[in-house]
């Protein structure tokens, strides 16, 4: 895009597959990269080689890291030579950087090293040159994308001298062996349980048992970190316990085994259990002529079984093994993100993107944890995040997304909750990841939002009517009451009374999750906050707050439901549809005594009713609705809600600013306008009632300018989260207790950034929302601020820095708004929509650009061409050609264009497909 990529001074992109390079990178403090595959291992990774190996937070091979022990932590992934040459006596060099000596020259000016950093989509190389030895070290480290829990680790030293010299090299990587819980719950116990077993390729840690004062368990895992040279060749030894490798006065950064070059200890088996261990592998004296090399593998691995030790060396065991491997993680993680490319004429940008369309796939195998900035949590993905993460998978595999998204609806309690965590093996759900009942009343809104994508993309109508169970634990009534009677032997699924499962559809579930909120509101009428909405900050007021932002989008979910089942009416002959009796209740303006909206209390009683019916028990039975007379039930319920927050929210400031309120706090009093301390806003407040299309276009209009005033930042260009408050709110969330500018208080919050420019590009607002994208991008680049690598962070502080970087739902968020708003490539009922928003930014200086994604199963290339560089809102879709023929019967010449689906699969060839959208 022209003038759209600011300068970027700590790194650049190499290639159109998103490589980069960075000059001095250890320069940079809390940088951090991940590593992972399917398998399940889970790594981070510094340019000093510090970070973690891990496969759940019960199984850490090195010891877990926050984002300070970046820093300040001595354990890392070292690896040491002895020198021995001309004008060389014996002098000990860490090809990471890590050692007390290149340390203390780091900022004395006469530092003989330089580093600099190659990475790739998951694969990591730090080359560092230390002049005065004549050595040059490069690092590269992956994760085979095999079903091998291991980390390689590819060490190259070359001889940059004149002269001969001598190295003995030594890798130096601390074993934790163990549950991360044990940081700071028995540390010295949990060592005393390790039994360091004897390789001829290094070292094994298998602890004795699994250490849990609820229940201790035999263990089964093995803890190694092999190693091999060139060929394959074995090591000279190990010094397997952190005593032998450092001695005694010695540390990590200045280890007396490799200083006073001491041999490999040999000792009995008693010294090698109950002490904290490492891989220190020696291996051979190697003599290095001017330009030679020498290289070596480690393989650093987590095993549920001794026997998969042995095959790793197999496949990984020689340099042209892991070459191997490293080539076929390439190839695989290339093709995953060219389902879908972007192609501007900013290479940078579409370099950017590309990391961007990793996040989701990091989220899918991180979760919200196990990586520096991600302190908490224990595993699994949160509820929000399985939804919205399934977004970019919806564009690439609908097939493979619709069997995740089935799964997902089990979760769903009859209360209209959900447990809120799903376990790592993807087939467990934990109704809290800290065992507290409560619940967040956004929860609701993802799922619909999600399957209304599938259905648009795929034209599957029917998922609707597919079967799912619901959740069922001890929690009752939105967590509001607790069943003293279930166990966890009753199961987790919602039953009958004799004992058999419920089941019901996923209309029927989409419903439960839309009809309980409607009627759970608060005094003003808005849908209760509960625990917390989107913003897990706002978590003071679950008596009296209310969410008006979200009972927005519940309300456009209402409508858009109600839109979904007058489509399929008309398309198929289903007159009536199956759901459970109990839900008649909600049901009002299908039979029975009509609820006065208007009425909380009405409200409220007639929400107890269901419960009462509900709960613990359901019957089992089915009710026969008539599809048009549900289709009406939703539609007033939707105009309710979006007249109700139209009518009573809408505020006009003392200086004629216009927003809405978003929320009401534990005193039933609005949070947003003027206030003694000043005005206050929020950023959610105005997202939703846009998106929604509570807010007309007049009022998206002063919204934003409003937004632009008081939440657009004149230094860094973002918009924050809220405005200064100015106090801490004991009756509204902890987030106001946060210093402004950091998480959500007053944060670039980048997630509710790129939902306000998908909202405004859906309103119609485009340079709105291409403001929106461009200055959270330009943020990114900013890299003086921001700090991190390619892609999107969860938030920037309040000095630009990002924060939370890889594990964010914004990155889903963006990758659709880019296709589906930006490029306009989307699906409706199935057949594909082009309706492009591109400005002549996007065209910069030339006349076209293009996006690579799949429709209908079929590979597609959309190239749109605008020849005489006409502004946006003055282009019209004038002319498409597939595979190099026109498109006939397709209607042209104005925004958008409709293909539909049989026309575009008689077109489509079985390989790639290519239409060239002419823009005049």
């Amino acid at each position: 895009m022209k003038n759209l990529s600011p300068k970027n001074p700590l790194w650049r992109f190499i290639d159109e597959n998103g490589s980069f390079c960075a000059e001095a990178p250890d320069g940079t403090d809390r940088l951090y990269f991940p590593l992972a595959n399917e398998a399940g291992i889970l790594s981070s990774i510094t340019p000093d080689l510090h970070g973690d190996i891990k496969t759940s937070h019960d199984s850490f091979l090195t010891t877990p890291v926050t984002i300070e022990d970046l820093r300040d932590s001595k354990s890392s992934r070292n690896f040491w030579v002895r020198v021995e040459g001309k004008g060389i006596g014996g002098q000990a060099w860490s090809l990471t950087g890590v050692s007390a000596a290149q340390n203390a020259a780091k900022f004395s000016g006469k530092n003989p090293e330089k580093a600099s950093l190659e990475a790739g989509i998951l694969w990591h190389k730090v080359t560092r040159e230390n002049g005065a030895l004549g050595l040059k070290a490069e690092i590269l480290n992956f994760v085979p994308v095999s079903d091998d829990t291991v980390e390689i680790m590819m060490v190259s030293l070359q001889n940059t001298g004149a002269a001969k010299i001598q190295v003995t090299p030594t890798s130096a990587i601390p074993i934790f062996g163990r549950s991360a819980t044990n940081i700071r719950d028995h540390y010295h116990v949990t060592t005393l349980l390790h039994r360091i077993l004897s390789h001829p390729a290094g070292v094994v840690v298998k602890p004795t048992m699994s250490f849990d004062e609820r229940g201790h368990r035999l263990n089964e895992t093995a803890y190694a970190v092999l190693g091999v040279a060139e060929n394959g060749d074995l090591p000279e030894g190990v010094f397997s316990t952190m005593a032998d490798f450092v001695g005694e006065g010695g540390n990590l950064e200045a280890p007396r085994a490799v200083i006073e070059n001491l041999p490999p200890p040999q000792k009995d088996t008693t010294s090698y259990q109950g002490k904290p261990a490492i891989g220190a592998i020696r291996f051979k004296t190697v003599t290095l002529g001017p330009r030679q090399r020498a290289q070596f593998v480690l393989i650093l691995g987590i095993a549920e079984k001794e026997s998969q030790i042995e095959e790793w060396l197999k496949k990984f065991g020689s340099h042209s093994k892991a070459q191997a491997a490293l080539e076929e993680n390439k190839n695989h993680w290339a093709k995953k993100l060219d389902a879908i490319r972007f192609k501007t004429q900013d290479p940078a940008h579409d370099g950017w993107l590309r990391w961007v369309g990793l996040q989701p796939f990091l989220r899918k195998l991180f979760g919200c944890s196990f990586l520096p900035d991600f302190d908490y949590g224990r595993g699994g993905r949160g509820w929000r995040d399985l939804w919205q993460d399934s977004l970019a998978l919806l564009l690439t595999a609908p097939a493979e997304a619709k069997k995740l998204l089935l799964h997902n609806f089990n979760g769903v309690r009859i209360d209209g909750s959900n447990a809120t965590i799903v376990g790592s093996d993807s087939a467990s759900f934990v109704a809290d990841r800290n065992r507290i009942p409560r619940v967040w009343m956004d929860h609701g809104v993802w799922p619909y939002l999600t399957l209304e994508l599938y259905i648009h993309q795929s034209g599957d109508w029917p998922v609707l009517f597919e079967n799912a169970r619901y959740f069922r634990d001890h929690l009752f009534s939105r967590a509001r009451k607790k069943d003293a009677d279930w166990t966890e032997a009753d199961g987790q699924n919602l039953k009958t009374k004799k004992g058999r499962v419920v089941q019901g559809t996923v209309l029927e579930h989409l419903l439960v999750q839309h009809l309980v909120p409607f009627f759970n509101v608060g005094e003003h009428n808005h849908i209760r906050l509960e625990n917390a909405d989107w913003n897990d900050g706002l978590d003071m007021a679950a008596a009296r707050g209310e969410s008006v932002a979200f009972t927005s989008l519940y309300g456009s979910n209402l409508k858009k439901l109600a839109g979904v089942l007058e489509h399929l009416a008309g398309k198929s002959r289903i007159k009536k549809v199956a759901l459970a009796a109990e839900l008649g209740i909600l049901l009002d303006r299908v039979k029975g005594k009509k609820v006065n909206y208007h009425s909380p209390a009405a409200k409220q009683k007639r929400l107890g009713q269901y419960f009462t019916k509900a709960e613990p028990f359901v019957s089992g039975k089915k009710i026969a609705v008539p599809i048009q007379k549900l289709i009406q039930d939703l539609r007033e319920k939707a105009d309710f809600i979006m007249g109700h927050v139209a009518q009573r929210e809408w505020i006009q400031t003392r200086f004629g600013d216009g927003l809405f309120n978003g929320y009401y706090d534990n005193h039933g009093r609005r949070v947003e306008g003027d206030f003694p301390h000043g005005f206050r806003m929020t950023l959610a407040g105005q997202v939703f009632p846009i998106m929604s299309g509570v807010a007309s276009l007049r009022q998206v209009s002063e919204i934003f300018k409003t937004a632009k005033k008081y939440l657009k930042d004149k230094e860094h260009g973002g918009f924050r989260l809220n405005t200064d408050f100015h106090e801490i709110r004991l009756d509204l969330g902890r987030a106001f207790s946060f210093a402004y500018g950091e998480k959500e208080n007053g944060a670039f919050f980048s997630h509710m950034a790129v939902l306000l420019a998908n909202a405004l590009y859906r309103r119609g607002f485009v340079k709105e929302g291409e403001e929106v994208l461009t200055s959270i991008y330009r943020m990114c680049l900013r890299t003086e601020k921001s700090k991190i690598y390619p892609g999107i962070p969860e938030y920037f502080n309040s000095e630009g820095r990002g924060h939370y970087h890889y594990l964010t739902g914004s990155a889903s968020w963006l990758v659709l708004t880019m296709l589906t708003q930006v490029f306009g490539v989307r699906g409706l009922y199935g057949d594909l929509v082009l309706a492009p928003k591109l400005t002549r930014e996007i065209f910069g200086n030339g006349r076209e650009v293009s996006v690579n994604c799949v429709f209908a199963d079929k590979k597609i290339t959309v190239t749109y061409r605008n020849p005489k560089k006409i502004p946006h809102e003055h282009t019209c879709v004038t002319r498409i050609l597939m595979n190099g023929k026109n498109l006939e019967g397709v209607e042209l010449n104005k925004k958008e264009a409709l293909i539909p689906r049989e026309l575009f699969l008689k077109s489509a060839k079985k390989t790639e497909n290519h239409l060239v959208v002419s823009l005049e």
